[in-house]
Order: structure tokens, then C-alpha cells, then sequence
């Protein structure tokens, strides 16, 4: 990966952008795009986007959310403890013990999430998961007066953790679903600046992906494109429990290529393209079966409007929604390089209704 593309990659990551609190992302995001677009923008919803070719045909968005999960602080109690509720989807057993960062008006501060000590817990209740409301956001502070002066309720968290590099391609960090997928509409941008496009293309940074696809629906809406191809995570299968996950999910391998999906939430024509793409630009993928909606952008763009053909392409993870997301970059390089060519074989005679 080129240095500019991995130092963005890393600046994206250690971002804060809880659902909701995505401007600290959305301008890291927009000051690298635009360097390769025709014009760079945002919404009242707080997507960013870049345009390139805006007369060109068809009009195709490009979607990755750059929003992660977190925390959000809902109550002080008298003695300077805050008590939070999560910001998506988050694992319970992963909270306890874990060192954050609270974004506040006054900037980052940091904190821990604190709960009773296990020697004092009775026999039972070790075995039992904890529940959110026993566990609390200590700051050091004396009292609620203190916590007061530092923190406001709304306020949002994220563990305090940051990009790190585990073993040669392979790299960790929080929030790679899906500032992964945000840098990988970004990098397409960069591609395909330096090539000659007959498409008008959209690349768009989503918000508010973890509470109901938000940003993508109103983002497509607005731009209402022809075709759209979405970029998430995706669940790796091979680890420990792998025969239990390729039985549920399939066989998707940290290393192996991009994860093209296949299913009705994808226009059968966009798959095909891309596997096509994929065999003769000699990129490794993989595909992964999706028999309902993805959960993904690819389903609030299929369905905006009249409707969209629409495709998803997937960097295979593991451990999604915990503080130790992890991933490929040669996979992550590669779903860009797949969806620069996607872009690169439409013109105006380009026809996906079936």
C-alpha cells in the first residue's frame, strides 16, 4: 500500500466517529478526497461525498459508512461515575475493564469502565454476564460537581485503543466497520482520477450506518444513482470456532481477496460484472451467500427511489464490534482495485435491468 494511502488509512481509524459524532472523520475524510474529486461536499445528515465526471453516464454511488460503535453518556451520579448506554450493537462480555475515550466540547479525555471487583462477587454472580447498568465511566473525579465541569450527558465514548500493525499485512484496530470501507470509496476516487471515465461516480462516506443504514438512505435518495456498489466488513470464518462459522456463514478467509455477495439484495447483473472483473484484472475474491438484506448500505440503496441495481463487495474481519478488529490490507487494497475496475467498465449503453 502506497505510504499516503496507509497514513490516511490510520489517521481514519484513530478518528473518533461514534454513530451520530462523525465529524472528526467526515473532515479527515473529505481533506484527503478531495485531492482526486471534481467537487467535495456534505449533507444535513453528515455524509461526505466526492463527485467525479459529473456529466458522465450511468451515475454510480459508491458507500462506506464511517461510523463505529461506542458509547454514550446518559447519567452523573453523585459521586462523579458516569453510566452509559452502547451506540449500536455492542458485545457486553468485551466492556469491563476497558480504558475510553469520552469526546467532549472541551476535547478528548480519558476514561475507564469500572465494576465491582470479582473477589466480591458471590460464586453465582461470576458466572452470570454483568449488566450494563453495573458498570459505570470512572474520570478521576471527586464528585458529580467535578464530572460536571469536564463531561455533559450526550456525551459520546470509544475505547481507547488505535490502529496498530499485528504481523506484516495483517493490522488491528477499533471502528474498521467501516472506516475501512470509508477509505476504501476514497481510494477508488484516487484510482480513478488518474484514469479516463465515461461514468459519473459518487463516492459517499455514510453516517449513521449502525442505527438503520441512515446516511445511505438519504444520501441515495439525493443522488440518486443508476447503480451502487457498498463496501463493508464482512465475518472472517477461520478461527478457532471456524467449522461452526463456514457451517453458518461461509468459508471467508482473512488474506483471500474481496467477499463479492450474491443474493436479492444484489442485482444479478452487478455480481456477474464484478466476478468478471475480478478474474481478468486477476484479483483474488471470494463470495459469500446472502440469502435476505445485508444489513449493509447495499440495502438502503437497492430500495431508494424506484430502485437501484446494486452490488456489495466485503473485507473479510474478525472480531467485529470489539476493540481488536482485524483485518488484511492486501484484502482491503483489493476491494478497491475491484471496484475501480467495476467503475471503469461502464458507459452509457451499460444496461443492469433484468
Amino acid at each position: 500500500m502506497e505510504r499516503e494511502s496507509l497514513d490516511f488509512f490510520k489517521k481514519l481509524v484513530n478518528s473518533m466517529s461514534p454513530t451520530g459524532f462523525e465529524e472528526e472523520a467526515r473532515e479527515t475524510w473529505k481533506k484527503r478526497t478531495q485531492k482526486f474529486a471534481d467537487k467535495i461536499s456534505s449533507d444535513a445528515h453528515g455524509n461526505a461525498m466526492g463527485m467525479l465526471n459529473k456529466n458522465g453516464s450511468p451515475k454510480i454511488m459508491l458507500a462506506g459508512h464511517m461510523d463505529e460503535v461506542g458509547y454514550m453518556v446518559k447519567y452523573i451520579n453523585k459521586f462523579g461515575f458516569l453510566y452509559f448506554s452502547p451506540i449500536g450493537g455492542l458485545d457486553i462480555h468485551l466492556i469491563p475493564g476497558k480504558r475510553v475515550w469520552i469526546k467532549t466540547k472541551k476535547g478528548k479525555i480519558l476514561g475507564v469502565i469500572g465494576r465491582q471487583a470479582i473477589h466480591l462477587l458471590e460464586p453465582e454472580e461470576r458466572k452470570k454476564l454483568v449488566k450494563l447498568d453495573q458498570l459505570f465511566i470512572d474520570i478521576g473525579a471527586k464528585d458529580r460537581k467535578e464530572a460536571e465541569k469536564l463531561v455533559s450527558i450526550g456525551d459520546p465514548a470509544v475505547p481507547a485503543v488505535e490502529f496498530e500493525v499485528l504481523n506484516k499485512d495483517i493490522v488491528v484496530g477499533r471502528g474498521f466497520d467501516d472506516k475501512a470501507g470509508a477509505w476504501v470509496v476514497s481510494e477508488v476516487l484516487r484510482i480513478l482520477s488518474k484514469k479516463k471515465l465515461n461514468a459519473c461516480v459518487h463516492a459517499v462516506a455514510t453516517v449513521q450506518e449502525e442505527i438503520g443504514l441512515r446516511g445511505a438512505r438519504t444520501s441515495a435518495f439525493g443522488i440518486a444513482p443508476d447503480v451502487g456498489i457498498a463496501t463493508d466488513v464482512t465475518f472472517a470464518t477461520d478461527y478457532p470456532t471456524e467449522e461452526s462459522g463456514a457451517t453458518k456463514l461461509g468459508d471467508i478467509r482473512i488474506g483471500k481477496g474481496p467477499v463479492i455477495s450474491r443474493g436479492p439484495n444484489i442485482n444479478p447483473k452487478v455480481f456477474d460484472l464484478l466476478v468478471d472483473v475480478a478474474k481478468k484484472e486477476k484479483i483474488p475474491y471470494q463470495i459469500e451467500a446472502a440469502p435476505r438484506a445485508t444489513g449493509t448500505d447495499a440495502n438502503a440503496i437497492q430500495i431508494t427511489r424506484a430502485g437501484v441495481a446494486t452490488g456489495l463487495i466485503s473485507i473479510p474481519n474478525r472480531y467485529m464490534h470489539s476493540p481488536v478488529e482485524l483485518i488484511s490490507l492486501n484484502d482491503l487494497e483489493n476491494v478497491a482495485k475491484l471496484m475501480a475496475g467495476f467503475v471503469l467498465r461502464l458507459d452509457k449503453k451499460t444496461n443492469f435491468i433484468l
